[in-house]
């Protein structure tokens, strides 16, 4: 029997075939990339990371060095790294928020005593060039360096991201908002403030002896 190519039952059949085929074919593509595609954002987490940890990679082996300095945990189902840089240890904590186009994120990293910022990375998923974009500079997160997370006497109160002339509540710490880019900027304040608070439990445990203390508990716990 000669099938009838030009009825619409033919049209419809073939159609339906070409688009399982093409369908099985994107599948089969996608699950070979995948693997690829976790390690990618792996690395990429793991560089971000280190940035934020202020180590240059730029001449070494990125995955290397995170293995070498950096450990993996989590607190209350949430993910903590600590990294022991030259004999002094730090604690890493994720940061996520909303800018003006679309999501910011990034890591921070305290000293031994849960307050201090050792050093501190950003990303953005499409924020404007020029202005809001700017906050992945070393001019932006250099601006953090140094300042504290808590007040004198030890609450957790984050850093104020302010425009140039506004002061923050007492006892809080500030730093400039980037010029031209109010919105991201309040952003960028917005996140450090919830992402902080939901591991204040956390910062305020204030071990004895630092971050060595926890990482301490940890080994002894495995």
């Amino acid at each position: 029997m000669k099938l009838n190519t030009n009825s619409n039952v033919y049209t419809i059949v073939y159609a339906t075939v070409m688009v399982i085929i093409v369908a099985v074919l994107l599948a089969v593509v996608n699950q070979g990339l995948k693997s690829r595609q976790d390690a990618n954002r792996r690395l990429d987490v793991q560089k971000q990371i280190l940035t934020a940890l202020n180590v240059d990679y730029s001449k070494a082996d990125p995955a290397a060095l995170y293995e070498e300095y950096v450990k993996e945990d989590e607190w209350d189902g949430k993910p903590v790294y600590y990294a022991t840089i030259d004999g002094a240890n730090y604690t890493v904590l994720p940061l996520k928020g909303q800018g003006l186009w679309g999501g910011i994120w990034g890591f921070i990293a305290l000293e031994d005593d849960l307050n201090t910022v050792y050093g501190i990375n950003f990303g953005h998923e499409s924020e404007t060039p020029g202005l809001g974009g700017e906050i992945v500079t070393e001019k932006f997160r250099s601006r953090f360096f140094g300042k504290h997370i808590k007040d004198g006497e030890g609450n957790l109160r984050s850093i104020a991201v302010l425009k140039e002339g506004k002061r923050a509540e007492e006892g809080q710490e500030q730093v400039d908002a980037w010029a031209g880019a109010t919105i991201t900027s309040t952003g960028v304040n917005d996140m450090l403030a919830n992402s902080l608070s939901a591991y204040a439990d956390f910062l305020n445990q204030i071990p004895a002896a630092g971050v060595e203390e926890l990482l301490n508990d940890n080994e002894e716990e495995e």
